[in-house]
């Protein structure tokens, strides 16, 4: 007698029904399916080895990323020891300055003031300064960046150099005549290249503007008539009543750190759901332990 017919003799005569005296729960589990049967072992070859795949890859990048972030940090402390190390004369060869981004140099020539231009807007970077140089409650707000070409004095050849930052109600050279340098004067500035592009910041149209949005080295030596060189003057330079000369920060993205996690998570959860599927063992077969009395059902 089966088991399902057996349930209906219970239903109608649970007396009669003795064949549940001999039932055991081996019996009944093998006649109710699993809810959750386990994955044939046939699955792990060869389409299991082929997903296997995606946890061996996701480490893999992950432990690329581990180096690429300590490859970052080296480049980051190399350029900052540039901009402490001491100051070189500007090269004879102006090409040299492709490999001397962030190096310090030393010049000497005269600001041309009529010729000036901004950048903007800009943020200050410098904490620690004179408050008789700027107002501490200005450099909190938006401004801009001076900068103004350099006729060097011992060569024919005019460079650009940021001044530094200044707030916006100083954009006009008539507010700030006092720091309108006109004598021969030798500054150290720190070599920069153009900014890289970026993807929420409109094109450079400085005529529309009136001022440039990304430090493009090559245009605005065109129209400044000036050299391709440009250097951000440091700290020192700064007059009163001048912009806020250092105005330097070293900015290299650095989300290493977060690649890593997310390709190290990934690696981990797609090797759990690939053990789970292909190699999770079955339980062991036991025999049952527990035998229905047919004294509840009398």
């Amino acid at each position: 007698m089966g088991w399902n017919a057996c349930l209906r003799l219970l239903s109608q005569q649970p007396k009669r029904c003795s064949v549940l005296k001999s039932l055991s729960l081996k019996q009944y589990s093998s006649q109710v399916p699993r809810l959750k049967p386990y994955v044939s072992k046939k699955k792990s070859a060869p389409s299991g080895y082929v997903l296997l795949i995606i946890p061996i890859t996701t480490f893999g990048l992950g432990t690329w990323q581990v180096r690429r972030r300590e490859w970052k940090l080296d480049l980051i402390k190399m350029l900052e020891d540039r901009t402490m190390a001491e100051p070189i004369p500007l090269p004879e060869d102006l090409e040299e300055l492709e490999n001397l981004e962030y190096r310090r140099i030393r010049v000497k020539g005269r600001f041309m003031h009529k010729d000036e231009f901004t950048i903007a807007p800009r943020s200050n970077f410098v904490e620690d300064f004179d408050p008789k140089l700027v107002n501490r409650d200005a450099v909190k707000k938006v401004g801009m960046n001076v900068i103004t070409p350099f006729k060097l004095s011992d060569r024919d050849i005019i460079i650009m150099v940021n001044r530094g930052w200044i707030p916006m109600k100083k954009k006009y050279p008539v507010t700030r005549l006092e720091g309108q340098i006109e004598d021969e004067v030798e500054i150290v500035g720190v070599v920069r290249h153009s900014d890289p592009p970026r993807m929420m910041t409109p094109t450079n149209d400085p005529k529309t503007h009136g001022y440039w949005m990304l430090r493009d080295v090559e245009a605005m030596a065109g129209a400044s008539g000036s050299s391709p060189v440009f250097i951000d003057a440091d700290i020192h330079s700064t007059v009163p009543g001048g912009p806020l000369g250092g105005q330097t920060k070293i900015t290299l993205r650095n989300e290493h750190l977060t690649y890593i996690f997310t390709w190290y998570t990934l690696s981990a959860i797609t090797a759990w759901m690939w053990y789970r599927m292909f190699r999770r063992p079955p339980p062991p077969q036991r025999p049952a332990d527990i035998v229905f009395n047919s004294r509840k059902f009398s």
